[in-house]
Formats: structure tokens, sequence, C-alpha cells
């Protein structure tokens, strides 16, 4: 028992050692120090005020002890969801039922399908979690696969909805409200979310641009995303592009590192990480967890998950949290894993790796008639022996010196830990310290957009096969509708080309569908914690999304217009070009809005082709609306198709001394058509005597009023199609920024 005593006071004062151990050898610097160190010198009488840069090494960074410490604390964390089970029907009514893979829990809730019964119970994923993170430290969540560790890691990035979990997590003492954990912390996912076609540079400045505040000029965010590359250990890939499957780029490791970097770019208080080794070898993966050592050390809480840790990583951390189906297993100091086995009955062999040994145990007893209970209870008691000697030893578990959270927040922001909050001091709540955005949403916009632009520059293959496809369909078009005449079949190719022209411009939308599906989960990762407002996103994607537009309309209506002898001269040609234009745009905003709302692009083609079909056969092209069934006119208004075609055949047909039907000509497309002229002239002459008409072979019979009348365009101006058309494309464009405002909280239920 002694010699739990004495193990447990050197745990206890093992963290004033290091924090003292790590003053003294000048910790990594936080973002207030490295801005400090930077120089804007002016030339001496020229008046330039471009800044001039000295290098910064990190040996001129103070060695003053740093703000006194945060301490993130868990107690109770509770959380289960429900699952179904099959239950077949007994053979006779009222007779009892027999479980399939019940497993013996309770039923909460059953509903009759067929003749089996579902019936819903509890699985409980955590189960009373408690523990303590402290800055300058770092807190390893180990367990077997399922044993709970990611959801743990969620439950402390609140990324679990509220009512779902049980219990509390604190900072300081005081509970954290969400839009504070936001700005303050950085949750780094399992999975390397990044664009492929920008340089491991740029990425790490982007992140800068949106988690900075516009008030630090250029020079100084480029300065830190220099420190922070060469503290990530980057610095030989700083100019290589991430790369993708399609494209060559840094290795996995790298890329790992790139992910960490852009989450704590703006020098975040807790860093929380989900599996950051997994997939890497064991270099990589020690010098992933060597950066996080050094991140910890400059003043964050850094809370890992981490599967299995080789015996140098487990050098690297400060706290161990083992789980089993839940539950916590063990708590402490890595140190303290030989004695806690050997009390347990279990000492670990010499020259074994402890964490190996320790979840080879677990999942031994896991596999056992009596699980892992034995263990959980060995280790509540062996906490509250280990909680009673530190309390007589200290008198305070968490080392907080008495720090309100507002006040140890305000002291990071005096010393430059969180630059991007600024508010005022005297205010009651902490969260009045940091704003919710740290640049206006303007600056947002410019940033997306850029972003946007580079990545896209990079891969120019894919707008190059948009535009081949309009162009090779315009080419196909105008040779098979070459210099169209104004006979009945004439009129006839005129509008079976202004509809397969219109659908086709919705079609060649659909390549817009997996654009925000690859980008969903980046997106999902930075709005998560306010790097920027849905909003902003939404509005920059519409902005990228126009210049290409305009070029592919204007490819399709100068291949088209001229070579199919469409009328009305330059100023038709405008008209034409705004409504494909129109078009596009629409085509685009409805794609946008499905890809927001369709997880799965196979699925999102499926859907798009289908709709636009109804689209189509609800136009009027192929069924006049006056021909629509009643239940189905309402579809016919909504069609998008409709509004372009309908103001292309008034662009066309809008000549009111232009004649399509002379004479003669009413007889063709019917069984007259075959016979001889001067037969045609001989039916007109005695057509003009019973109608008491005077018609000739010259006569005008339909004009372009008569077409338009005949297909039932009479509702709107061809002004007003185009402004429908482009309002669905805003109308679709808002309801996909409701899309992400609604669907993109992240969170399980």
């Amino acid at each position: 028992m002694s010699r739990i005593m004495a193990d447990n006071m050197k745990d206890t004062t093992a963290f004033y050692d290091r924090r003292q151990a790590a003053a003294n050898a000048a910790p990594s610097p936080t973002l207030g120090e490295l801005l400090k160190y930077v120089g804007d010198i002016r030339k001496e009488g020229s008046g330039d005020e471009t800044p001039a840069h000295r290098v910064l090494e990190m040996s001129e960074t103070s060695n003053e002890p740093r703000s006194l410490p945060f301490v993130l604390s868990f107690n109770n964390l509770t959380y289960s969801v429900k699952v179904r089970s099959k239950m077949a029907l007994p053979a006779v009514f009222g007779g009892s039922t027999t479980r399939l893979g019940g497993g013996g829990a309770p039923a909460t809730s059953m509903e009759a399908v067929g003749v089996e019964r579902l019936f819903s119970r509890s699985k409980v994923l955590l189960n009373d979690i408690s523990g303590q993170a402290r800055d300058g430290e770092i807190l390893a969540v180990l367990g077997a696969s399922g044993s709970g560790k990611s959801t743990l890691i969620d439950a402390l990035a609140n990324r679990i909805a509220k009512g779902s979990l049980k219990g509390t997590v604190t900072l300081n003492g005081e509970q954290l409200e969400s839009r504070l954990l936001k700005v303050i912390s950085a949750y780094v996912m399992q999975d390397d979310l990044l664009f492929p076609m920008l340089t491991v540079e740029e990425t790490l400045m982007f992140a800068a641009e949106f988690r900075l505040p516009r008030t630090l000029s250029k020079s100084k965010k480029k300065l830190r995303v220099q420190a922070l590359i060469d503290q990530l250990g980057l610095r030989n890939a700083a100019k290589t592009v991430i790369g993708d499957e399609g494209h060559r780029g840094v290795s996995g490791g790298e890329r790992r590192r790139v992910s960490i970097g852009i989450d704590i770019i703006h020098d975040p208080i807790i860093l929380l990480l989900d599996e950051p080794t997994s997939g890497l070898d064991s270099t990589s993966a020690y010098m992933v967890v060597k950066v996080l050592q050094r991140i910890a050390q400059s003043g964050s809480i850094v809370i890992m998950s981490i599967h299995q840790p080789s015996y140098r990583i487990l050098g690297l951390l400060d706290r161990l949290l083992f789980l089993s189906r839940g539950q916590t297993v063990y708590s402490g100091s890595p140190t303290n894993l030989p004695l806690y086995f050997s009390d347990f009955g279990h000492p670990i062999p010499d020259k074994e790796n402890r964490t190996e040994f320790a979840l080879d145990l677990i999942r031994e007893l896991e596999g056992s008639p009596g699980g892992t209970k034995s263990l959980v209870e060995f280790n509540k008691s062996w906490q509250n022996l280990k909680r009673s000697r530190n309390s007589i030893s200290t008198g305070n578990e968490t080392p907080t010196h008495g720090l309100s959270l507002k006040e140890a927040i305000g002291a990071s922001i005096s010393r430059g830990k969180l630059v991007s909050g600024a508010g005022a001091s005297n205010d009651i709540s902490p969260n009045s310290l940091v704003p919710t955005f740290a640049n206006p949403m303007w600056m947002e916009l410019m940033v997306l957009s850029k972003r946007s632009f580079t990545n896209s520059r990079r891969m120019p293959e894919l707008f190059g096969i948009r535009l081949g496809a309009v162009v090779v369909t315009g080419f196909i078009l105008a040779t098979m509708y070459w210099n169209l005449d104004n006979s009945p079949k004439g009129v006839q190719e005129r509008l079976g080309f202004f509809a397969f022209a219109m659908s086709t411009t919705f079609y060649t939308c659909a390549d817009a569908l997996p654009v925000f599906l690859q980008e969903r989960y980046i997106f999902l990762r930075e709005t998560a914690y306010n790097a920027y407002r849905r909003s902003s996103y939404v509005l920059s994607h519409s902005l990228v999304a126009i210049p290409a537009l305009v070029f592919l309309s204007f490819a399709f209506s100068a291949i088209t217009f001229w070579a199919v002898g469409l009328d009305g001269g330059f100023s038709g040609f405008v008209f034409y070009f705004f409504i494909i234009l129109a078009s596009f745009w629409a085509g685009s905003s409805f794609v946008t809005f499905l890809s927001g709302v369709v997880p799965h692009v196979m699925l999102g083609y499926t859907i798009v082709v289908a709709i636009l079909a109804y689209f189509l056969l609800f136009s009027g092209f192929f069924i006049n609306r006056d021909r629509i069934p009643d239940y189905w006119i309402w579809f016919h208004y909504i069609s998008l198709v409709k509004y372009p075609y309908e103001a292309v055949l008034q662009n066309e047909f809008q000549n009111p001394i232009k004649c399509f039907v002379r004479g003669t000509q009413i007889f063709d497309n019917s069984p007259l058509g075959e016979i001889d002229n001067s037969m045609k002239v001989r039916l007109l002459q005695s057509m003009s005597k019973s109608l008491g008409v005077n018609i000739t072979s010259t006569t005008c019979l339909t004009t372009g009023a008569d077409i338009l009348k005949q297909q039932g365009i009479t509702d709107l101006s061809k002004w007003n199609c185009l402004w429908v058309t482009v309002a669905w494309g805003f109308f679709f464009r808002i309801l996909f920024y409701f899309c992400l405002l609604l669907g993109s909280k992240n969170k399980r239920r």
C-alpha cells in the first residue's frame, strides 16, 4: 500500500515538474509570441510602409512561465442509442416468444411487421465515463474496436446532440457552451479531408485566412504559416500538392500533419483528435504524436484516441484512459500501469509493451463469462484511493489556482494564445471574449472563391470535358438542323431543335452533382468550428460557377444560332445567349440543391435524370398545356424546361410579318401533300369560293403569332420567361443554403 501512495504522490507532482521543465527548455511559441517578433520596419526616408521581416529564432521567445493551466473535466458521461432486434411470433397466439439474437437486453418498444416484431433496446456506448485533461499534457484514449474511443472524443467535441448525452463537460470548473467551444477548440477527424490540388503551404494559408482575424496583416499570417510548417516538420513538402488517387502528392504521414495543421492554425486551447495515427507506419505515427507533444507544451489541452501505441509513442503520452465496451478500466499515468495490473493480480512481464499487454488482457476478459466487470470495479476502488491520497497531499485536485474560465481565457488572449478573440474584459460571460467568426462575410467570400478557383484551375480536364460535351452537342445539333427553312416542316424541326437544345442545357449541368459531394465532409469539418459562415459558402459556390456557365453558354449559342438559321439577327442572338445562360444557371442550381440532399453520386444521377425527363415531358413540347390533365397541370408550371422553351419560341416567332405557311403549303404534312401542285391550286380556288376569301399560292396563312397560339404560349412574354428561369436558379440556391443549415449539424443523435 505504501508503494501505491508513493506512486500516486509522484503522479500528482509530475504535472508541475513537466511544466517547469518545459518552461526552462523554451517551449514552442504561441501565435502571439510568434507575431510579437515580426518587425514591420519602414524604409528610412522613402515612406515605404511595406513590412520587412527578419527570421524568427525559437530561442528568442520568452522563457517566462506561461499562463496558468486550463483543466478540462468530464464527469459521468453516459450515451446510449436504440437498436432494433427481431423476434419471431409464437406458433400459437398468446404463447411466449423466443428472442432471436436479443442477448437478453430489455425491449423498450414494439411494432408488428408481417409475421415478425421489431423490438427496440438501448445499447450503451458510454457508461459513466469520467476523467480530466490538462494543458501541457496529452490524454490518450485507448481500447479495442467498439470500445467507445471515437464516441468519447465526439462527446468532448460537442458532436453528440443535446439530450442524447448525459453528464457534464467543464473547463476550469465551468460548463462549456457550444459557441465558446467552437472557437477555443479544434477537432481533427480520422480521415484526411483536404483539397487535392492545393499545396501544403496554400492549404495552411487558406486556413489562416479563415481562422485568423483580418486585423492581422498578410505578412503576419504568412509568418504563422511558415512557423507552423516548421513545427509540423513539413518544410520539404511545403510546395507539394496534397494529391489524391489520380494525382501524386505528399505521403500519408505528411497529409495527416497537414490535417492537424489546418485545425491548430489559430492556436486553440483544446485539440481533439480521432485516431491521428490510423493507417500510418510506426515512424510517421511517432512523428505525428511528437508534433502533438510540442502543441501540448505550447499551452494546449490535447486529447486523442489511439488504437495501439508503440513503445516510443507511449513515452510521449502523459495520461491514459482505457475503455472497454463504454466503461473505464484504467485512468492514469502510463508509469502507473505496471503497479495497477500488478495489484489487480496480472503483473506485466518485463520487456513487454505495457499497452499491448493491457489491451490483450482487456480483450481476454471481454471474452470471459463475467466480462470486464471485475476490472471496472477494481479501477473504481483504485481511483478512489488515488483521489484521497492526492487531496491529502495537495488539497486541490484541479490545479487551476482558483482561476475562473473568463479569467483564464482573458490571460490567454493577453498573451496572444487566441488572437481571434478580442472582447471587453469587463464582460461577465467568457463568450464575449471570442467572436463567433474570425472574419466578416465579404472576406470569407473572397477566400472561399479564391480557394475554389485555385483548386479548379489545376484540374482543367474537368472543365475541358464539360466544354467538350457542350461543343459536341452543339455541333451535332447544328449539322442536324442546318439552315432550316420557313416551311411547315421547318417549323416542326425548329420546335424539335428548341425542345432538345433546352433540355440538353439542363442535362449537361448534371456534372455539377459530384462537386459538393466531394467537398461535403470538408465543408462539415470547417463549418463545425466556425471557420466561415454557411451563407458565405453558398454565395462563393454560386460566384465560382458563373464564369464557366457564361463560357459554356456562349460556345453553345455561337455554334447553333447562325448554323440552324434562327431569326432575330444580333438582338435575337443576344437574347438566345441570355436564355441559354439562364438555363445553365437554373440547371446548375437545381443539381447543386440535389447534391445537398442526396449523399451518393449514383443515386443523385438517377434522380437528376428522372426529374429532368419529367420536366421535358411537361414542358409543352410533347403535349400542349390545354391538353395536360388538370391533376398534372401543376407539374407544367414547375417544369424548369417550360420557361426557356417558351422564351426561345417567342424569340423565334415574334416577327409579325414573317410567314411560315403560304398558299399550297397548307397541304404539307397531310395526305394531300403528295398530289400535284396544280391540283393544290384548284383546291385553294375551291376553298376560296366556299369561304368567300381569296386564297392564292402566295397568301400567308400562318404567322409566328399563330404558331405561338397553337403551342399554347400566351401566358408570359419572353423576357418574363427569362426572369422566371433566373429566379428558379436563385430559388434552388436558397434551398441549398437551408439544406446546409439544417443538414450539417454533424452530430450524433
